[in-house]
């Protein structure tokens, strides 16, 4: 599947999580590229932990780790590119890397100095506070984001250290920043396979890695790593239709009755409407992914040799006495309305998959829609006149494949005194042995009993999500880095809660609806956001969140006489410590120099309750915004709260966007990730009704897993829509409710243990799944409708029809059905990704074997208790009335005499 861009095909331009984070993007700042190493201790043979990390081998090993990423140097357009070019740097010149390293400002000079691992211990307890504490971007570095592999704060047992490289983001994304970055990534990624690796594992440690394209450029890897495996399986389903439509005679005419070029034909003509589906969904500027061009020609070729195999063996059951013109058309009168009523159905199912708001589910289902009916239209048409081509060539002696060479053989006439050709071990089987069986009372009271019960017992939830390391190559570097994510990190991903359209004015109330300090609100937004990080299991936030208006609000008062300032003549005055204070540079500053003047902003006095006036706080804002933080103010906005308020338009008394920003707790499971969402949008909705206020979450992983809030509605009405589609279909064709009611309780049977066996393989419920779900209705019915139609269309009771039914259909829906779709699924086992492993090998394997055992075991029995009237006018016996097939025989015989 084309996972490439799996926001955009998971969720549409119009969701919600797609609006909000246009929202964010556009009004803050687009969330931060992200590359990472995870450098880890291996656990010992005698120890199930693995040993603390925090040694000083491992520290100078990671200041060697650190010199060769700062060395790498990229080529874009000519230019070179290193990490100081593109990574984030709130304050200054310095990135804003998360590493143990930022507690010796990233300086190998300083690790003695400061006094190696005990200063690292020293830091976890004081990283706020102590300024030898404080990173080189100026800012605290909390440990739990460096740190990884231990419990509560007991930081010094750490096992994995994580380093994070921040980089900038853009919106462009085909601009020149995203360029730079990708160039970077590359030669960061090539880096740690080719040095950093084997360096690591010198030292009995383990690294995993990752850049923001990683998960990109290996999906574009996996496109073509089973390029063969998926080739072999269209092979093997063309060699097996070439042997299944052909007779099995003796060696010595097999190359008469053999049907490789008839099968080809046929290849040709899947390929052909797969071709003209993809051609057509182009011109309209629908684009292609992944899975149309993958598994597309895959499913049409499955549903396209059935019809082939059934068209061909309804042929060869006619009798040979009959001129081939009408063997073609009573063929096509036994099994063509069968044929249409199942392809009709599966088209209508995936016209259906089309309304799924999925782009990945909706573009597919438009593509097999197309191509289904397409191949549909061909093979009735043109692979009609192929099969009358090639059985004219078989009966006049003629090789396969090479029909300009004829030679001598008594193939053609090897059954004609018989009428009829003789029945094949398949079709005897089903006429002799499986038709009688099932016709027993005990066996039919036993089928729908066991049917029925499991049907029961398999309706279990299962869990909604997609593993990213399912859709990987097997081999990915990706797969050790999920791993080690899962198991070191105690910190989940940013979140961020974003308010719409805040009103600082003095009338309003909404700053002391938002902030946390004194006069606040008890049930403001961030005591609430407070409040929840102490139920962490159930409201997935880790932490209290940062809130700049906290901070400013502080940050303006008197009592901070370091933080807000001005000179006499109204202007911003730093802080004492900060130029032109200080010149930079020195280490102490005495009191006096340019800023001996500089007075505090404000006055109790000149506060409202301590809260600034309208133009007081239109005027301090950006101000605090601009100011650095320092010993003196460590409350300065610049970096922290750069990108935290949107500041156009702030002028009127209110502020379009503002963020705070707080933690998820480690999501380790595709549910957490869910479950985490659905926490925040929960909270979201009840402060924002509560405070009258638009407030929504905001975390990067939102547009991916958003679609799972209502997948399982989603993937009922669609089935339930295909399914009552496909009773439509039948009841139009048919013109019998009967059947067509059995039709729909046969497919939803299907369904639902199709569902439960995804339990059973812990197969997840996501795009790729929902397609799955509602193709496999369309395929089911393929199972059913033939065996239906010749039920109804047979004459006698409702065993003898039942048995005529398996006699005339069991053989084909085995070998033209069941064989030729499991032949084709099984070589995807063999599949190098695990997605193809899992969605396709398991979900088609057990999609194939349900609808055989419901088709051939669980349908016949149905039919023999409850099957409509028989719907058979046997014309033979009419008296006065001539049969068709001597009708046939007359009117062939006037123009054998007209054309003498």
């Amino acid at each position: 599947m084309a996972f490439q861009s799996a926001n955009s095909l998971c969720q549409g331009p119009g969701s919600r999580a797609a609006s909000e984070k246009q929202f964010f993007d556009s009004h803050l700042a687009p969330f931060y590229r992200i590359e990472q190493l995870i450098l880890a201790t291996v656990p010992g043979p005698e120890h199930e932990k693995s040993p603390s990390i925090l040694t000083d081998d491992s520290i100078k090993l990671l200041f060697e780790i650190q010199k060769k990423v700062d060395g790498i140097r990229a080529n874009y357009s000519g230019s070179v590119i290193s990490l100081t070019d593109i990574c984030m740097k709130p304050l200054g010149q310095d990135c804003a890397t998360q590493s143990v390293l930022q507690y010796f400002k990233m300086d190998p000079k300083n690790y003695d100095n400061y006094g190696g691992v005990d200063h690292v211990s020293y830091c976890f307890q004081h990283f706020t506070s102590a300024d030898a504490c404080m990173s080189a971007f100026k800012a605290p570095l909390d440990p739990s984001t460096a740190l990884g592999g231990f419990s509560g704060s007991n930081y010094s047992e750490a096992s994995a250290f994580i380093v994070t490289y921040p980089v900038n983001n853009a919106l462009n994304k085909e601009g020149n920043e995203t360029g730079k970055a990708l160039a970077w990534e590359k030669a960061f990624i090539q880096l740690a396979e080719d040095e950093l690796l084997p360096m690591v594992q010198a030292r009995n440690l383990t690294l995993s890695f990752s850049s923001e394209s990683s998960i990109e450029e290996e999906l574009k890897r996996e496109s073509t790593a089973d390029a063969i495996t998926i080739l072999i399986s269209y092979l093997v389903m063309f060699g097996y239709i070439s042997l299944t439509l052909g007779d099995t005679p003796r060696l010595s005419s097999f190359y008469i009755s053999s049907k490789v070029l008839l099968g080809l034909s046929g290849v040709i003509l899947v390929m052909l409407s797969v071709l003209g589906s993809v051609g057509f969904f182009s011109i309209i500027g629908v684009k292609s992914t992944l899975i149309i061009m993958e598994v597309i020609p895959f499913l049409v070729l499955a549903v396209g040799v059935d019809n082939m195999c059934i068209l061909v063996h309804a042929v060869k059951r006619q009798p040979l006495e009959l001129p081939l013109e009408g063997r073609i058309s009573n063929a096509l009168v036994e099994v063509g309305p069968s044929i249409t009523l199942a392809s009709l159905s599966e088209v209508l199912a995936f016209a259906v998959g089309s309304f799924i708001p999925m782009p990945a589910c909706r573009v597919f289902s438009m593509f097999a829609a197309l191509a289904v009916l397409l191949d549909f239209l061909l093979q009735v048409t043109a692979f009609v006149a192929l099969i009358v081509f090639d059985f004219l060539r078989a009966e006049d002696k003629r090789v396969d494949c090479f029909p300009c060479i004829k030679v001598s053989s008594t193939y053609p006439e090897s059954d004609k005194g018989n009428g009829r050709r003789k029945l094949g071990l398949l079709a005897r089987y089903m006429k002799e042995v499986h038709a009688p069986v099932l016709s027993l009372w005990g066996v039919k009271l036993v089928v729908i009993s066991a049917f029925a019960a499991f049907s029961v017992a398999l309706c279990t939830r299962i869990e909604p999500g997609l593993e990213q390391k399912i859709v990987l190559p097997r081999d990915s570097y990706l797969q050790g880095y999920f791993n080690n994510v899962s198991e070191y990190l105690r910190i989940g991903p940013p979140l961020y809660f974003v308010v719409k359209n805040y009103n600082y004015s003095s009338e309003s109330r909404q700053t002391n609806q938002l902030c946390s300090i004194s006069q606040c609100d008890t049930d403001s937004l961030l005591n609430e956001i407070s409040r929840a990080s102490l139920e962490p299991k159930s409201s997935y936030i880790a932490k209290p969140a940062a809130s700049w208006l906290d901070d400013f609000l502080v940050w303006i008062s008197p009592e901070a006489f370091g933080c807000c300032r001005k000179f006499t003549n109204g202007t911003y005055c730093p802080p004492d410590d900060q130029p032109p204070c200080c010149p930079a540079g020195q280490s102490s500053c005495s009191l006096g120099g340019p800023c001996k003047d500089c007075t505090t902003c404000f006055l109790h006095s000149d506060l409202q309750n301590d809260r600034p006036s309208t133009s007081q706080f239109r005027e301090k804002l950006p101000w605090f915004l601009a100011a650095l933080p320092s010993a003196d103010c460590a409350k300065g906005g610049h970096g922290a709260y750069t990108d935290s308020v949107d500041l156009q338009g702030y002028e009127s008394g209110v502020i379009q966007a503002s963020s705070f920003r707080t933690y998820h707790t480690p999501l380790n499971k595709q549910v957490d990730y869910v479950n985490s969402l659905r926490a925040a949008r929960d909270f979201c909705s009840k402060v924002s009704k509560s405070l009258k206020m638009e407030i929504f979450p905001y975390s990067v992983f939102y547009m991916f897993f958003e679609q799972y809030l209502d997948i399982w509605k989603t993937a009922l009405i669609n089935l339930a829509i295909a399914i009552g589609a496909v009773f439509v279909v039948c009841l139009v064709i048919t013109c019998s409710l009967w059947s067509s009611a059995i039709i729909m309780l046969v497919l939803t049977m299907i369904v639902v243990d199709l569902l439960g066996v995804m339990a059973i393989l812990g197969i997840q419920l996501n795009a790729v799944s929902v397609v799955n779900l509602v193709m496999a209705v369309g395929i089911a019915v393929e199972f059913c409708v033939h065996i239906t139609h010749a039920f109804s269309v047979s004459g006698g009771d409702r065993d003898q029809r039942m048995k005529e039914a398996l006699s005339t259909m069991g053989a084909s829906v085995f070998s033209g059905i069941t064989l030729t779709k499991l032949v084709g699924v099984l070589v995807l086992c063999f599949s190098r990704t695990e997605v193809f492993v899992v969605y396709y090998f398991q979900m088609y394997l057990a999609l194939v074997l349900l609808g055989f055992l419901h088709g051939l075991v669980f349908l016949p029995v149905v039919l023999s208790i409850f099957g409509p009237p028989s719907r058979c006018v046997v014309l033979d016996k009419q008296e006065g009335r001539p049969s068709i097939q001597s009708l046939f025989q007359s009117r062939f015989a006037q123009q054998d005499v007209r054309g003498f």
